[in-house]
């Protein structure tokens, strides 16, 4: 029979192995590459999830160029988004990318309505004047896109996943973890 207290500090310590296990897999931003004509003036190596966010900002028009880059098997799927009302997944304007079975790889677009969405592609809440694109390689997916941030605030709630796919189709991710550490507060100005 556990100690009291010896369950909270059992949990403390599997919940800062797994943060750090996440951590040595991460997308370090300072040596990513991209293909030819693709790149960034800043980035920031996300804290969970072996992800990075790279991106460029121009004032005169209040949109980001951005990448959002994540490791992943091939069988799974990455997504990133802002949620301008928020802090949280429900009311986020989101891009998931995955592959179908032959191994194409797509970005759905959708608004996440809740905690459980439908995930149908749609209309974000804010322009996206470049449609997203993705790439898989290396064991990470990257998706590729430009937004105009919302109200043209430059600090804006973002939101990062990452979970499985069965048949190429998008299955829920863990709620506990990593997973529930991927959220925020961006400056895309300062960084």
């Amino acid at each position: 029979m556990a100690r009291p207290g010896h369950t909270a500090w059992l949990l403390l310590a599997a919940t800062t192995a797994l943060l750090l296990a996440s951590g040595v897999t991460a997308q370090d931003c300072a040596n990513a590459t991209f293909p030819a004509g693709r790149s960034s003036e800043r980035c920031n190596t996300l804290p969970v999830l072996g992800a990075s966010l790279h991106w460029t900002y121009h004032a005169a028009n209040g949109t980001v160029e951005l990448a959002f880059r994540a490791t992943s098997g091939s069988g799974g799927w990455v997504g990133w988004g802002i949620n301008a009302a928020s802090v949280g997944m429900p009311g986020s304007s989101v891009f998931v990318a995955s592959q179908d079975p032959r191994g194409a790889v797509s970005v759905l677009t959708t608004v996440l309505e809740s905690t459980s969405p439908s995930l149908t592609n749609g209309t974000l809440e804010f322009d996206v004047p470049v449609p997203p694109t993705a790439e898989y390689a290396g064991g990470a997916y990257t998706i590729y896109t430009t937004v105009a941030l919302p109200g043209n605030y430059t600090q804006q709630n973002t939101v990062w996943q990452a979970g499985p796919a069965i048949g190429g189709s998008i299955s829920p991710h863990p709620t506990s973890g990593p997973n529930w550490l991927s959220v925020k507060r961006q400056d895309f100005l300062s960084g």
